[in-house]
């Protein structure tokens, strides 16, 4: 939903290009000039799409990341990709959030700590993968899903860190599109909304020219 937001902002003709910002961010952004620009017109600001995590420890940093830098998985041939959505006919909610990718792109840590489980997200399969990373002073798990694992159990990582490469699912769910699933919950706790953690906002870039 928010990429095409964010799409519908370009100017028509415009090329865009993605910009990977720091690890707690990622900016969409698009530098155009109109089709009839001359010389010295000035180019259009185009606002940006700008990912921010909580900082639920109150030191002043984020402490969870977009996985892949993209928006949610909006609703195909398999359902949508938010949290809660039905599954299996109304049988189930979904448990997590589905974050748009490509198979073979980075995936980032999405919050700092240590990497407490890599396994099978299905046991009839032996090809898609999860990785866990667990932090007990944030008292938070989180699940990433659908990742060929560059990490081992046991590695501390950082929030924003890669930690493998997100794997295509068109040979188990075709036409679907490809994501990562990720899961947040408390420790001990229920499972929760990674949105609610990983907002995004349109941020208008300053005039240089002003």
């Amino acid at each position: 939903m928010l990429a095409g937001v964010a799409t519908g902002l370009w100017h028509a003709g415009a090329q865009a290009r993605v910009v990977t910002g720091g690890a707690d961010r990622i900016d969409l952004t698009a530098s155009v000039l109109p089709a009839s620009a001359g010389a010295f017109e000035a180019p259009l600001l185009v606002p940006r799409l700008v990912w921010e995590g909580a900082d639920v420890d109150g030191d002043g940093q984020a402490d969870f990341v977009n996985p892949t830098g993209e928006a949610p998985r909006d609703h195909d041939a398999y359902g949508s990709g938010q949290f809660g959505a039905s599954r299996d006919g109304g049988g189930r909610e979904h448990a997590g959030v589905d974050y748009r990718a490509h198979g073979g792109q980075d995936v980032r840590a999405p919050m700092s700590g240590y990497v407490s489980k890599i396994g099978y997200v299905y046991e009839d399969s032996r090809n898609l993968r999860f990785v866990e990373i667990t932090n007990p002073a944030l008292h938070y798990v989180t699940r990433v899903m659908y990742v060929d694992a560059a990490v081992v159990e046991g590695q501390a990582v950082h929030a924003g860190q890669n930690i493998g490469a997100a794997h295509s699912l068109q040979d188990r769910y075709p036409g679907i599109t490809d994501h990562v699933h990720l899961e947040v919950s408390r420790l001990g706790g229920h499972k929760m909304d990674a949105a609610r953690l990983i907002t995004a906002r349109l941020e208008v870039p300053a005039d240089s020219a002003a």
